[in-house]
């Protein structure tokens, strides 16, 4: 992650706006994608307007199928139980191990903080860039925990906007993930606010400020 500050722009501003955090931890700083308004949303599981179509869809069933076996495989030689679900978000893979009828997902697959989870889904993309030669940029989701902690986020995010809004000054947040920033950083651009990242891992977080 790059310890420049990105800054997100209000969704009138149209042109070049900077998605920080755009692929989670593991990838180097925000990404600069040639968007505008709506079109500035949470790739990570937020509804928005990007969807893949086409070759790109094809290319995303694959990772899903190459990540749903890879998982099923860990899962089988851990002797753990849990389903796979596989899906499309957005304009990428999304696949989440889910309880299954024979037992539960152990939790520790999540670990503290969501770091046990975030290692899984780094290696799960490793596995798919593996096997079908593209970096893959899909999400993993472990019983849940990501679900959960974006609805945790939007109403920190929302709670801010409210703040920022009554007060007219900038509101810092707490160190976020990647993952969690970048939910902020959607939310406040949608109300029309302006918020950037400060810090250096693991002690990055966002502040909101008036638009």
């Amino acid at each position: 992650m790059s310890d420049d500050t990105e800054v997100t722009a209000p969704p009138e501003d149209a042109g070049a706006v900077v998605l920080d955090d755009l692929d989670g931890p593991d990838d180097g700083g925000g990404e600069t994608a040639d968007v505008s308004g709506a079109d500035a949303v949470d790739e990570n599981g937020a509804s928005g307007t990007r969807r893949a179509t086409g070759t790109r869809l094809r290319l995303l069933e694959r990772e899903g199928e190459v990540a749903a076996d890879f998982l099923e495989r860990l899962l089988d030689i851990a002797d753990l139980d849990g389903d796979i679900e596989v899906d499309i978000d957005g304009d990428r893979a999304s696949v989440a191990i889910v309880d299954s009828e024979d037992g539960r997902v152990p939790r520790r697959l999540v670990g503290s903080d969501g770091k046990a989870l975030d290692a899984l889904q780094e290696l799960t993309r490793l596995a798919v860039q593996a096997e079908t030669g593209e970096r893959s940029r899909l999400m993993l989701d472990i019983a849940g925990h990501r679900a959960q902690r974006r609805t945790e986020v939007l109403e920190i995010a929302r709670s801010a906007i409210a703040e920022v809004r009554t007060t007219g000054a900038q509101k810092a947040l707490d160190d976020m993930s990647a993952f969690e920033r970048k939910i902020v950083h959607d939310e406040v651009a949608a109300a029309g606010l302006g918020s950037e990242s400060e810090g250096v891992e693991p002690h990055r977080h966002i502040v909101v400020f008036p638009g």
